[in-house]
């Protein structure tokens, strides 16, 4: 009998740790993204484009996007425009609770370079 406690509690619990799982990034600018790279703050060591797990291999304005492989935790991000414009934002957090792990304004791109993002 006892089992069926502990089968109940574990299948309840797995729908909230998916849900907490799933993190997504918010492009709220006006550019669309062909990149998105997310290092851990001041080490400059980019992980994948986050942008390749949307169908398109972009991220829209004001579209979301499913963040594969990112944990909770303070990162600069990298996002480069379909112009080939590259710019980074430094220390965002990063965070596990609801859906939006985190979201990028206009006026958050600051740092930004024209040309070939290579």
């Amino acid at each position: 009998m006892r089992w069926f406690a502990v089968l109940g509690l574990m299948l309840m619990a797995t729908p909230a740790v998916a849900a907490k799982d799933k993190m997504q990034f918010w492009n709220e600018t006006s550019h669309e993204m062909t990149g998105v790279y997310l290092a851990p703050a001041g080490s400059n060591a980019f992980g994948p484009n986050q942008a390749l797990n949307d169908p398109d291999k972009a991220v829209s304005a004001d579209e979301r996007l499913d963040l594969v492989g990112v944990t909770a935790g303070k990162y600069d991000v990298k996002l480069i425009d379909t112009k080939g414009r590259t710019c980074v934002v430094r220390g965002i957090d990063v965070m596990a609770t609801g859906k939006v792990a985190f979201a990028i304004a206009e006026n958050q791109l600051t740092d930004c370079k024209s040309g070939d993002p290579r």
